[in-house]
């Protein structure tokens, strides 16, 4: 696995979802779904957008979900969010509440993405351990007021899963389900 993610091209990323879609196609089972991260520079290329719709057609029916790991500027969410969601691809805001994506940066853009994801494990690394409730209910706040469905990662034990219960989020990601690895 990369240092940091931010070093693939698209053209790298594409290669490792197709990859991936490939030896999931091969298991039995519905609602399968991929996804990869882009930052600022990453979105700014004006081949991104061709070669996630592109992919996406590739790997029908296996859904796409995009997730935005930096606050975007609004006209870039607003014409990544028209053309990702006719091609039937998901609109995500990874991380939200720490690094740029705070809510003063991002909350312009909520109307445009189909989920937040709120990560425990930032908060962790920085010391902030006891902020996760406080800052999670603050977020599921926000999902239900825009609609969005609410993604709780950094779940590593049965604590987090009871804590995503109580707050009513179904959706998890984390060590405790597995941890990556190359398809």
């Amino acid at each position: 696995m990369p240092a940091d993610f931010t070093e693939l091209s698209i053209e790298d990323q594409v290669q490792l979802v197709e990859k991936t879609a490939s030896t999931i196609k091969q298991h039995n089972g519905e609602n399968k779904t991929l996804s990869f991260n882009l930052n600022n520079e990453q979105t700014s290329d004006p081949y991104t957008l061709g070669e996630i719709i592109a992919l996406k057609k590739r790997i029908n029916p296996i859904s796409l979900t995009i997730e935005f790991t930096e606050a975007m500027p609004l006209n870039l969410v607003k014409e990544f969010s028209l053309l990702l969601h006719q091609h039937g691809i998901s609109l995500v805001i990874d991380d939200v509440g720490t690094g740029s994506n705070t809510f003063d940066n991002i909350k312009h853009s909520l109307p445009y993405v189909d989920k937040i994801k709120f990560a425990m494990q930032n908060l962790r690394m920085e010391g902030k351990a006891e902020n996760i409730p406080e800052a999670l209910s603050f977020w599921v706040q926000q999902a239900k007021k825009y609609c969005l469905d609410m993604v709780l990662e950094g779940v590593e034990d049965c604590k987090d899963q009871i804590l995503a219960q109580k707050f009513g989020i179904d959706i998890q990601q984390g060590y405790l389900y597995g941890k990556p690895q190359m398809p």
